[in-house]
């Protein structure tokens, strides 16, 4: 049976692991001049040599040569996962008194360290504080937020780093070549990229795709292995955002989730493609900060069109802008929302001027007014004037229908010239014509005249009914 391609080319020595250099260099020294601690902490993210540099240096301490085939009695190996229990350790601290068979320590290797218990911990804590002068301790873990602060302090602690993708490329490219595995160049990077940091995930991932084609792997093999969008289309989308082309947007987003691209995937691609030129073009700041919470939301596919789609509207504010806003709960399919995008800003188009009084003087009918049928009808077809309105007190004299808007901000918003002719033509979709609309900054002046000489006195304040229990 043929070896992984990440054990097959598993580091043998310090001097042989990549990317880690200002750790093995301090590790080599020391050993050199006889500076061995009693225990050591390697910490880090998955897949960057932590157990790969316990075993070297663990063998190195000794001064043996590290073979992977090789087993020795001295050198024991333990995964903290299943072994995390307090008579575990308490087994452990009787054997750490049995000296050497052969070498000259006696080294427990404990990997993921973090799974023991709290009560393993405190079992160990003596045994790692002072330990007999022939044992060494080297623990190594993925999280170590979750360590207490009382082991830490009793280690030496070393940090890995995650892979660059620079070194990942340069090896990838080396283990290619030894095994005679056609790869392209934007392969490589697009591998290494994918691999997050992680060396053994970037070999794992080579070797995986060595096995689907006897041809050599490109950039396209690995984007329909992997469930990816093409680099073409990453860069299109963002494109389309700079452009605020928001046709080509959906066209593009739809095109994406048919071909089965996850929104998950779709967003890394995007943040990557970002981050790559956030350099050149900071403006994308606000967008990358914003894809962060897609994968956080329970419709995901929706929540990335409101995202890209908000980051594309015009800069000034609109219809569109409001309909696509991550504020707004957003429950229509993608074609939907278009649909929706392109209706809106008809209106705003057609109904560019308030409807005149004196145009529609013979359609004059006050008595079909009805407020909650108004912020009702614009709750279902204009959000973004609903979200004004539905604050808004009003009082209907004669043909004059004054607004109390509460405060400057949503006299400002009502009286723009947008939402104006947009409020016009709402009354007329609810079978109103000819009111004047006068807009004023204060809260509705309360209906009996005692409470509003009070009010008055009182510097403002807001009417409120109380009803009898």
């Amino acid at each position: 049976m043929s070896k992984a391609l990440y054990r097959k080319y598993r580091s043998k020595s310090l001097d042989e692991v990549i990317g880690q250099k200002h750790i093995t260099d301090i590790l080599s020294r020391a050993i050199s001049q006889g500076h061995v601690s009693h225990a050591y902490l390697l910490t880090g993210p998955r897949g960057v040599g932590k157990t790969s540099v316990a075993r070297i240096l663990a063998h190195e301490i000794n001064g043996l040569v590290y073979d992977e085939e090789t087993l020795n009695l001295d050198i024991i190996e333990i995964d903290a996962a299943s072994n995390n229990g307090v008579e575990d350790v308490r087994d452990l601290r009787e054997k750490v008194q049995i000296a050497p068979v052969s070498a000259s320590k006696k080294i427990y290797i404990i990997d993921e360290v973090h799974m023991l218990s709290k009560a393993a911990f405190n079992a160990l804590l003596k045994t790692l504080e002072e330990p007999p002068e022939h044992i060494v301790f080297i623990l190594a873990t993925t999280n170590i937020e979750k360590l207490p602060a009382t082991i830490i302090s009793r280690t030496q602690r070393f940090s890995f780093r995650p892979i660059s993708i620079d070194d990942a490329v340069k090896h990838l490219a080396y283990i290619a070549k030894q095994e005679k595995i056609k790869i392209t160049d934007e392969a490589l990077n697009l591998i290494a990229e994918r691999s997050d940091g992680s060396f053994r995930d970037s070999i794992s991932l080579l070797d995986q795709l060595s096995s689907l084609t006897d041809d050599t792997i490109t950039a396209e093999l690995i984007e329909n292995t992997l469930g990816m969008a093409s680099l073409s289309i990453i860069d299109k989308l963002l494109g389309a955002v700079e452009n605020r082309d928001i046709d080509s947007l959906v066209e593009l987003l739809n095109q994406t989730f048919n071909d089965g691209v996850s929104s998950t995937v779709l967003v890394e691609q995007l943040t990557s493609s970002i981050r790559n030129k956030i350099a050149k073009k900071p403006q994308l700041l606000p967008l990358l900060d914003n894809l962060i919470d897609v994968a956080k939301s329970s419709q995901p596919q929706l929540k990335l069109l409101s995202v890209l789609g908000m980051a594309a509207a015009p800069k000034q504010p609109s219809k569109t802008a409001a309909l696509l806003a991550p504020v707004r709960e957003v429950s229509a399919t993608v074609a939907e929302l278009k649909k929706q995008v392109i209706k809106e800003e008809q209106v705003i188009k057609t109904t560019k001027k308030p409807v005149s009084k004196t145009s529609i003087s013979t359609k004059i009918d006050i008595s079909a007014f009805d407020w909650n049928k108004l912020v009702d009808y614009t709750k279902q077809n204009y959000i973004a004037l609903y979200s004004v309105l539905v604050k808004c007190g009003h009082e209907l004299i004669d043909n004059t229908l004054t607004l109390y808007t509460n405060n400057n901000f949503y006299k400002n918003k009502l009286d723009d010239t947008k939402y104006s002719p947009l409020l016009h033509k709402c009354l007329q979709e609810v079978g109103v014509y000819g009111l004047d609309i006068h807009t004023i900054p204060t809260t509705t002046p309360p209906k009996d005249s005692q409470a509003a000489a009070i009010t008055a006195i009182m510097g403002g304040g807001e009417e409120v009914s109380l009803e009898a229990v």
